[in-house]
């Protein structure tokens, strides 16, 4: 009998199993039960180590009886069935309570010592031992006898993520059925590469995961299905590229003579080699009559901005516009004050005393008020403006340009799909598209996330920048704290100026969006069970704070209205504030060379490459940089292992691998990815990097040779459902 993958599991199992196994599971379908693979095996003759169970966690555990005991209950009716399950070394008590004598004995009978079997339920603690209440289990037949359990039966034993009322042996038992009857299916991996990398068919694999002969043929199983995702994912993603080469672009080629060799002939220092690198490849892109789609990705203080602002004036030159889209109203305050300064008259198009060349840089935000709003979005639609600048409120209806050529998405990953088709969508023609991120990306992630992008990496920094020095300091210690106040106060009384950044905002309305606690680490075992701190709070207290008398501080958050915002980071670039009290509004494109220490507060409620980028914010003029962490997180925590990673690494894409390592593969594909961690189930960014690397390889291969794979419908397929309504989210990554 062939099974279709696309059945109704009620056909094939039954209505009360199909029923349990959506309930529990959310599987409809014959495939979906199929793809639901077992997270580990077992041998019937390798009992479980029962000293590393999870207290509070459902587990699945392989043991034999040890010892059986039944007693009448001494204050109610009923009776108490006290079981010992164990292994060579430890036991685990069962304890099952019944109301009726005949249920009670019949369960005596089936557990007797020396049965083994499957024993399931949530750990909990009895009188300093660990039990199980009323399990569900699954004894195997035969084998009272110790000397005969490990020749039982050889095959691996698989479990599966279950869940309460469906077991993993119900769950094995279903698909036992599905895969007695599994034909071959159509094969998403074409048998050229399939034979190149010894892979299974995919039939073969699917009956092998489910129900091994062996641990290598479970192991064989399980490699193929891995490249599978990896195959299917990297051929969506090369296929979409592939498919915007052949969209039209209008060519903006680099002019000699114009604004652009008149910024480079003024800039204040040398560009380094890999800004010029990233540079003269971009310039290439936009000379192409078909649109560009880069990643440009790069180290803390690496001058990506600058490379972006080459790119625009080149796109201006060519008698366009560009774009830039920041994630914060601060952001696109703080790229406006720095372009605008960076270009001097060359910003002032129009303007007496302007320069011959010159264009003008415009500011649009959500908040601005009315006059400046409706002065900007004549100039963008005029075409005055050859750079635009701003928020969300670039994409709004009433936003038109003349001629938009580049778009430049700054922290691309907190801009959702639509957001970003909105801004492409206001060019007459697809405009070239220049996405950045500050977060160095691991080469997995790049070819995972961004594997439709062409991808460009700055990794020197500046000539003269140093590595801030970073130290932690325990949180619990007056005395070491009261040091950081009087550290701060040494810098800022030397005529330098520093940064507290707090978790949160405070106050009385302390909820909502705009608290900087969005990218927060969840609440961890061993922190600190106090809230967060907070900038309103923080401020009051640093403002008594004997160490500090006499400095002037001021804060910065996302509540703060806008003119409010620009005011206090104008003072601060221009040194009238000593010390900023703000939330992570400050974590990027902030550029104050001035600032030399960075005091984070609760920071084991950040994440490391967060971390590394609010350390980022620091020497980045001539003197050096001070990071110091604060945290009540107990020492030998993941809390304290993060910020210790940070304190000891300076690198930034070492960082953002050992961060990798630290996270949960969710995390790590982002919040918007939930399409394609729906249909990751086996393939890991960091520990399969060579398979997503052999993958892509042999991806790129077939999309050369049949770029629509007309070839290859399975494939196609495969593709369709994985790009479907959410799976689409991941794949609009430029």
């Amino acid at each position: 009998m062939s099974l279709e993958l696309d059945v109704p599991l009620e056909r094939r199992i039954g209505k009360a199993t199909a029923n349990r196994i959506h309930k529990t599971l959310g599987l409809r379908t014959v495939g979906e039960l199929l793809r639901h693979y077992p997270r580990r095996y077992l041998h019937r003759g390798e009992l479980t180590d029962l000293s590393r169970l999870p207290m509070g966690e459902h587990v699945t555990v392989l043991a034999r009886v040890v010892e059986v005991r039944g007693r009448a209950m001494a204050n109610r009716p009923g009776y108490i069935l006290a079981v010992l399950v164990g292994d060579r070394q430890r036991t685990l008590a069962l304890t099952f309570f019944h109301r009726a004598r005949r249920m009670h004995e019949a369960k005596e009978h089936e557990l007797r010592v020396g049965r083994v079997g499957l024993f399931s339920g949530k750990v909990g603690s009895y009188q300093g031992s660990l039990q199980l209440v009323n399990p569900r289990y699954d004894l195997f037949e035969g084998g009272e006898d110790a000397r005969d359990v490990a020749t039982l039966v050889q095959a691996p034993i698989p479990i599966y993520p279950a869940g309460a009322g469906l077991e993993s042996w119900q769950i094995a038992r279903a698909t036992k059925v599905l895969v007695a009857g599994l034909a071959p299916l159509p094969e998403p991996v074409p048998e050229q590469v399939r034979a190149q990398r010894g892979l299974m068919p995919l039939h073969q694999a699917l009956v092998a995961v489910h129900a091994p002969e062996s641990m290598a043929q479970a192991e064989q199983a399980r490699r193929r299905l891995r490249y599978e995702e990896a195959f299917v994912l990297q051929a969506a993603l090369l296929r979409r590229r592939a498919a915007r080469l052949l969209l039209p672009a209008t060519a903006r080629p680099t002019r000699p003579d114009g604004l652009l060799a008149a910024f480079e002939a003024r800039l204040p220092f040398r560009l380094t080699d890999g800004q010029r690198a990233v540079g003269e490849r971009i310039a290439r892109d936009l000379a192409a009559e078909h649109p560009m789609h880069r990643l440009l990705q790069g180290e803390v203080g690496s001058g990506k901005t600058v490379v972006a602002l080459r790119a625009m004036l080149t796109v201006v030159d060519a008698g366009a516009q560009a774009a830039l889209l920041a994630p914060t109203e601060v952001l696109a305050m703080q790229h406006h004050r720095s372009i605008t300064a960076l270009l001097g008259d060359l910003a002032e198009g129009g303007q007496l005393g302007g320069h011959d060349l010159a264009t003008r840089v415009t500011l649009l935000t959500g908040s601005q008020p009315a006059p400046a709003r409706r002065r900007a979005l004549l100039e963008a639609a005029s075409g005055q403006a050859g750079i635009v600048i701003g928020t969300h409120a670039l994409l709004q209806e009433g936003v038109q340009f003349a001629e938009l050529g580049l778009v430049v998405v700054d922290e691309q990953h907190r801009f959702g799909v639509e957001q970003r088709d909105l801004l492409r969508a206001k060019g007459s023609v697809p405009p070239h598209v220049l996405v950045m991120t500050a977060t160095p990306i691991p080469r997995t992630v790049a070819m995972t996330v961004f594997g439709d992008l062409e991808t460009s990496t700055l990794r020197d920094l500046p000539s003269g920048r140093r590595p801030t020095s970073t130290h932690v300091v325990t949180g619990d210690n007056p005395l070491w704290v009261a040091r950081v106040w009087q550290r701060l106060a040494e810098e800022a009384r030397a005529g330098r100026q520093g940064f507290v950044v707090c978790p949160r905002i405070g106050g009385a309305d302390d909820t909502g969006p705009e608290q900087g606690l969005d990218d927060l680490v969840p609440d961890e075992p061993g922190q600190s069970q106090r809230p967060p701190a907070a900038v309103l709070d923080t401020l009051e207290r640093l403002r008594s704070e004997p160490a500090l008398a006499g400095l002037r501080l001021d804060m910065l958050h996302g509540r703060l209205p806008s003119e409010v915002r620009e005011q206090v980071m104008s003072r601060f670039a221009a040194g009238q504030v000593d010390v900023l009290v703000a939330t992570t509004v400050i974590e990027v494109g902030v550029d104050v060379p001035n600032a030399t220490v960075m005091v984070v507060l609760d920071a084991d409620r950040f994440g490391i490459s967060q971390l590394h980028q609010l350390r980022g914010r620091v020497g980045r003029g001539g003197e050096p940089g001070l990071a110091l962490l604060v945290t009540d997180a107990e020492p030998g925590t993941a809390a304290r292992e993060r910020l210790a990673a940070v304190q000891q690494c300076h690198d930034g894409f070492e960082l953002a691998r050992r961060d990798l390592e630290l996270r949960k593969e969710g995390d790590v594909l982002g919040a918007a990815q939930s399409g394609l961690r729906s249909s990751l189930r086996l393939l890991r960014v960091l520990r399969d990097e060579d398979l997503i690397a052999d993958a892509r390889e042999d991806a790129a291969q077939v999309i050369r040779d049949d770029p629509r794979l007309d070839a290859e419908p399975a494939l196609v397929a495969a593709i369709d459902l994985l790009v479907g309504d959410e799976g689409e989210q991941f794949l609009e990554r430029g």
